[in-house]
């Protein structure tokens, strides 16, 4: 028993400082702080572990996270790190959750954790329960919204919190006008969630919230959302040196993932041979200094935002990453007409010389030559085969021994020398013929710039007469003129053109005018030809006799007149060609013209030609006029259509016929308009034919027509119809009664225009002719008595002259218009009195003619016939006087009366001058007071009257304020 009992004791005392060193390490750990990060969202923990056995000892802890309860554990970390004896440990926590939205609880406890400890170790007791409340640093304000500003990376979820001292169950926040869904975290705080959120502006994105959502006071808390892309990799890494002092690293960011306020995104470049790091000023490029022996270099790219960090790799030797720098100083020496020597200068990279060098020649905007070529500093390249008077662009570019980058390019411009045009004008002519001279324009075209060899200055013209070897001229036009006029005596001459530079003349180009080429046009019949696509293409059959070649010609215009003349040479072999030109124009006739050139240079006309590039539609259709009108037909005529003036070849012509009845008369088929209407149609395939006679129809009924051209691409337009109705039945018998009255109205009216003067002079003369009147035939002359004519000799006229009537005295004639009185000033009133040849003292008749030219009042007044009046003259004066104002009351009754009431044989005929015309007296006439002219005179009335009415009475010699007698055969007028 006592060995037992010894050995028992002998463990006790092993495992007793055992078990004290146990109880040390897994005692509480000691000063647990946490802190807040409110803009991180992030919990700091520090706390130490006292008594530690060891200096430095391995441990685990455990820490765990509550919140709002502490039984509500949300965080369970194990966390391992190396124990020296009194270090304070960190350790930080990021909530998805803002701290300030609810009460966090952290504890922590630990065990040691070294692998050469033999026995297990046991957890360490919990350590109290830190709270971390940030909700008691908000106060009593109004309500928060948490985060503020805060920065999250596209992909992420966001959860928001509302906080609020008072109970909110109605909360809801939006962005961009979306609503976010809620939850309810507690009583004050209201929780949203936005998962996978998108990058929207690099200026954040508005969120606020709102109490009532129909209420809306602008007052709302809210916050801004940052949102920045996700941190790529560096692509397409690269470093290179182009003078074996300075690395330039450049690679392709990616997305920027900066924001506004937040500048997180950064480059880094770390060299693991060296060991050295350089933080990067640019986000695409970096350079790093070469240390003079490396070699080799082993890069890191590293790239970090707030949320990431990426990284690649790059290992090179420098001698295999040499981008050299542009050559210079590149000029050209031995420049001639077809050779240039090109020379150019290479920066010098130490000990590596040698540069292979790319050389191009540029010509008309293309690479027209390229080679390689090796070189030390200075280079060289002799050009060959190059063109007269042409500007080159030459450029050179070099890379080093081992390849790795061209340098940039450098060039320069350079042009060869010129030479003499190398090819004789293309010339053409056009000759006409007058009086024995030809005028003969000549056309050449200008030589392109490969066969000009320089700027042309002048084009020299030789003409020689084949009849007279001795008779030549010579002309120089100037360029750029491209052609000229002669006049040449005859038509048989030898014509030479050159083209002359500053080198030299081009060969020459020679033609023979052997007569008037138009006199062969209308011995050549014209033939059609059509369009393609490619242009016009004719043929031809080859001449008999041997030919050099062949000339069309054509004008690349519409009108003959101002004629752009064209032309193309062909081969001799030739029988064929398609000719295009970019002046042709749709619906444009063209008339191309085939001419053979003999050994001799002389040209003769083979064939002439005409068509369309392409043919169009007629645009419009002909003039129809109807004529042989009948009962059941009638011909339709368009004689003056032009058919050589439309836009294609007129193949026929078809004609349209509608009618109320939609029957169709034999030869017509149905046919439907592009407006839909229904009507018949008859094709005339000849296009000579011109006229059409249209039978079949039905008498009185009403027809429209339409004539309309078709050509290769269509016919004319479906409008205008014509209109015509069919005679009727009955219309012929109408004719034959209108025809002859028609004839006899027209005949009529000749006559009478014929006649017309006869007439007048007959029924209504201007003065009346007493021989002509019928008047006397109205008198019964007495028995055995000859009726005739008084003339002036044959009676002794007396004149009664009134003159200053009384403005009270008023006479006018019964019927008349206007009183005497009436008149615009006084005027003199004359009546002329013949004498009868008896003296009889009883009254006599008269008869009065009325000139109703001269006297207006007269037509209306209505009176003509005898007046009674006694012959007896007062005594005193040598004439028979009286006031007008008497007589005419006189003669007023008596006027009434018509020549029946007159009894026969008893008649006298008197005549009476038309005209009152107040002179002086007579030379023979009694002495009386001198009349003078009154301001205003005018015809009168023509009348007989008795003398025996021209006696005044007594009371009326007081209105006579002058008298005068006239001798006979005085008359004034």
């Amino acid at each position: 028993m006592a060995p037992m009992a010894v050995f028992q004791a002998t463990f006790l005392l092993a495992l007793l400082p055992l078990s004290a060193y146990q109880s040390e390490v897994s005692s509480e750990p000691l000063s647990l702080n946490v802190s807040i990060s409110s803009a991180q969202q992030r919990l700091h923990l520090q706390w130490s572990v006292h008594n530690l056995t060891h200096p430095e000892l391995k441990m685990a802890f455990q820490i765990e996270i509550s919140r709002i309860k502490k039984s509500n554990v949300i965080w369970v970390e194990n966390y391992s790190t190396t124990v020296q004896q009194n270090q304070t440990l960190h350790w930080t926590w990021e909530s998805e959750l803002p701290l300030e939205c609810a009460t966090h609880f952290v504890r922590i406890r630990g065990k040691e954790d070294d692998t050469w400890a033999a026995q297990q170790r046991v957890w360490s007791s919990w350590s109290s329960w830190v709270k971390v409340d940030a909700q008691s640093l908000l106060g009593q304000g109004p309500p928060h919204i948490f985060p503020i500003d805060k920065l999250v990376e596209e992909g992420s979820n966001v959860t928001i919190c509302y906080v609020s001292r008072h109970n909110e169950s109605n909360v809801s926040c939006l962005l961009h006008g979306q609503r976010i869904p809620r939850e309810q975290l507690d009583t004050h705080v209201s929780v949203f969630t936005l998962t996978n959120v998108s990058f929207i502006s690099t200026w954040g994105s508005n969120l606020y919230c709102e109490n009532d959502p129909d209420i809306i006071t602008g007052a709302e808390p809210g916050t801004v959302l940052f949102v920045s892309k996700v941190l790529e990799e560096p692509k397409g890494f690269s470093c290179e040196t182009r003078d074996f002092g300075t690395l330039n690293c450049t690679w392709d960011p990616g997305s920027d993932t900066d924001v506004w306020k937040y500048p997180s995104q950064r480059y880094a470049l770390f060299e693991s041979f060296s060991g050295k790091k350089k933080s990067c000023e640019q986000k695409n490029w970096c350079t790093w200094q070469v240390a003079q022996d490396s070699q080799m270099y082993n890069f890191t790219l590293i790239a970090e935002n707030y949320f990431r960090k990426r990284s690649v790799n790059l290992l090179f030797n420098l001698a295999h990453r040499v981008h050299p720098m542009t050559p210079f100083n590149v000029l050209f020496e031995s420049v001639s007409t077809t050779n240039a020597t090109m020379t150019w200068k290479v920066h010098s990279l130490g000990n590596f010389s040698t540069f292979l060098c790319q050389v191009e020649l540029h010509g008309e905007g293309r690479a027209i030559q390229q080679h390689n070529a090796s070189s030390q500093v200075d280079g060289q390249y002799f050009f060959s085969g190059l063109a007269p008077a042409t500007e080159y662009a030459a450029r050179v570019r070099c890379a080093a021994k081992h390849f790795w980058k061209w340098s940039e390019w450098a060039g320069q411009n350079f042009s060869t020398l010129q030479a003499a045009p190398s090819k004789a004008p293309d010339v053409w002519r056009s000759v006409r013929s007058t009086l024995g001279s030809c005028n003969v324009t000549l056309f050449w075209k200008p030589l392109s710039k490969s066969q000009a060899h320089g700027e042309v200055l002048f084009y020299s013209v030789a003409t020689e007469n084949q009849d007279r070897l001795s008779s030549s001229k010579l002309f120089s036009i100037p360029a750029p003129a491209n052609g000229t006029e002669l006049s040449l005596d005859g038509c048989s001459h030898q014509i030479r053109v050159t083209a002359s530079n500053g080198a030299g003349a081009s060969p020459e180009s020679v033609m023979v005018i052997a007569g008037d080429p138009g006199n062969q046009t209308a011995e050549v019949k014209e033939e059609r030809i059509r369009g393609t696509e490619d242009g016009v293409s004719m043929s031809w059959k080859p001449p008999a006799g041997d030919v050099i070649g062949y000339v069309v010609d054509w004008c690349d215009g519409p009108q003959e007149l101002s004629c752009d003349l064209q032309w193309e040479n062909l081969g001799p072999n030739a029988t064929s060609t398609v000719i295009s030109s970019d002046a042709f124009r749709p619906g444009v006739r063209y008339n191309f013209r085939i001419y053979g050139i003999s050994p001799e240079r002389t040209a003769y006309l083979l064939a002439r030609k005409t068509g369309y590039s392409q043919e169009l539609a007629p645009a419009n259709n002909p003039r129809v006029y109807i004529s042989n009108l009948t009962l059941h037909s009638f011909t339709l005529s368009w004689t003056d259509y032009a058919t050589d003036s439309q836009p294609g070849f007129i193949q026929g012509y078809r004609v349209y016929l509608r009618s109320k009845e939609e029957q169709c008369p034999p030869g017509f088929t149905k046919a439907v308009l592009p407006d839909n209407s229904v009507c018949c149609k008859h094709d005339i395939d000849n296009p000579e034919q011109k006229t059409f006679v249209v039978e079949n129809l039905q008498p009185g009924s009403f027809y429209e027509f339409l004539v309309t051209p078709r050509t290769r691409a269509g016919e004319g337009p479906a409008h205008p119809f014509g209109k015509v109705t069919t005679r009727e039945q009955h219309a012929h018998a109408l004719i034959r009664i209108i025809l002859p009255m028609v004839f006899l109205l027209l005949l009529l009216t000749v006559l009478c225009y014929v006649k017309s003067q006869w007439m007048k002079e007959t029924c209504y003369p201007d003065i009346p002719d007493p021989y002509k009147s019928s008047v006397l035939s109205l008198l019964k002359p007495k028995e055995n008595a000859h009726l005739t004519i008084m003339s002036a000799h044959d009676c002794i006229p007396d004149k009664l002259e009134v003159v200053n009537k009384p403005e009270g005295i008023k006479a006018q004639f019964p019927g008349a218009r206007k009183s005497l009185a009436e008149t615009d000033c006084t005027k003199h009133d004359y009546i002329y009195l013949l004498p009868t040849e008896k003296s009889s003292a009883g009254p006599g008749p008269g008869i009065c003619f009325e000139n109703l030219t001269y006297n207006q009042a007269a037509p209306d007044a209505g009176f003509c016939g005898p007046v009674p009046a006694p012959h007896t003259a007062p005594p005193g004066l040598g004439d028979l006087l009286t006031a007008p104002g008497n007589l005419l009351r006189s003669l007023e009754p008596s006027y009434m009366n018509s020549p029946g009431e007159t009894p026969a044989g008893e008649t006298t005929l008197n005549y009476v001058s038309q005209v009152a015309s107040p002179t002086s007296g007579h030379k023979d006439s009694p002495p009386t007071n001198s009349l003078e002219l009154a301001p205003c005179s005018e015809y009168r009335m023509q009348m007989a009257v008795p003398l025996g009415l021209a006696s005044p009475s007594p009371n009326e010699n007081r209105s006579l304020s002058s008298m005068s007698l006239l001798d006979p055969g005085e008359h004034r007028g």
